[in-house]
């Protein structure tokens, strides 16, 4: 069984069809990304899967169960966590302090026990603290721990934010164009840690990306969307030549061209 299964799935915005009979699987332990050129449904699809849009048909499952009409704070608790395309951070706070956010899901404590911090709230908070700093070490922030968001580097708060997301502790990630922004060497980077997730952490990855050189080096599978719907699925290689996604990407007639040339 796929760890998450799309079926039928389809999605309007008034006339606009942004999602049209999607059916996918990602597979568990696997880094599948989702490509296709701007307004071809990708972060539609995925704020579907995390419960912000509500399909008109279509159901999503994960590890079996549908969670379709799940409500998007309760996503994160069956183990997705997401990243966004623009950062959701908050700059104002330190990195210790917008990665600790990542934790209060797990909180399971009442306002007395907090208050009075008895036992299990200090369990609790020891266990979230140990997680805090596991995702810190994993993705080298220890130098930034006690400093503002707003005075780093764009490639460091994309790091916060992942890390924030895997205090979560997740089994599926969601990561919304991670190398958006970033220089060279940061792309580089980034493609080492998602190979760690997947790799040391046993995480599954489902990303949106537009940059193939990232596609290419840490994906397994790969599907393409057209105007709402898939139209190759494969290995990276087998995707960038597929004849739809070339025309996708670069229209009929430089298609042809291309063909002639």
């Amino acid at each position: 069984m796929a760890l998450l299964e799309i079926s039928d799935l389809s999605k309007r915005f008034g006339g606009v069809r942004a999602l049209k009979d999607v059916s996918m699987n990602v597979e568990q332990g696997e880094v599948h990304a989702l490509i296709g050129p701007n307004g071809a449904g990708k972060t539609t699809l995925f704020n579907c899967i995390s419960g912000l849009y509500r399909p008109e048909q279509g159901a999503v499952r994960f590890k079996g169960r549908d969670i379709t009409r799940k409500a998007s704070h309760k996503i994160p608790q069956l183990g997705i966590a997401r990243t966004f395309q623009n950062l959701e951070l908050f700059r104002n706070a330190t990195v210790l302090d917008n990665i600790m956010l990542g934790r209060y899901m797990h909180k399971r404590t009442t306002f007395f026990s907090e208050a009075l911090f008895l036992p299990k709230a200090r369990r609790q908070e020891v266990e979230s603290r140990r997680k805090v700093e596991e995702a810190i070490d994993f993705l080298d922030l220890q130098p930034y721990r006690n400093r503002m968001v707003a005075g780093l580097p764009f490639g460091i708060q994309k790091c916060v934010e992942l890390a924030r997301a895997l205090t979560l502790d997740p089994e599926l990630m969601l990561l919304d164009e991670p190398s958006s922004g970033l220089n060279p060497e940061e792309t580089q980077d980034l493609c080492f840690r998602i190979e760690d997730i997947q790799e040391e952490l046993g995480i599954t990855v489902l990303l949106v990306e537009h940059d193939m050189r990232v596609v290419s080096e840490v994906c397994d599978r790969v599907t393409a969307f057209d105007f709402g719907e898939v139209i190759a699925r494969g290995t990276p290689e087998e995707v960038q030549q597929h004849p739809e996604v070339i025309k996708a990407y670069l229209g009929e007639e430089e298609e042809d061209a291309a063909a002639s040339a």
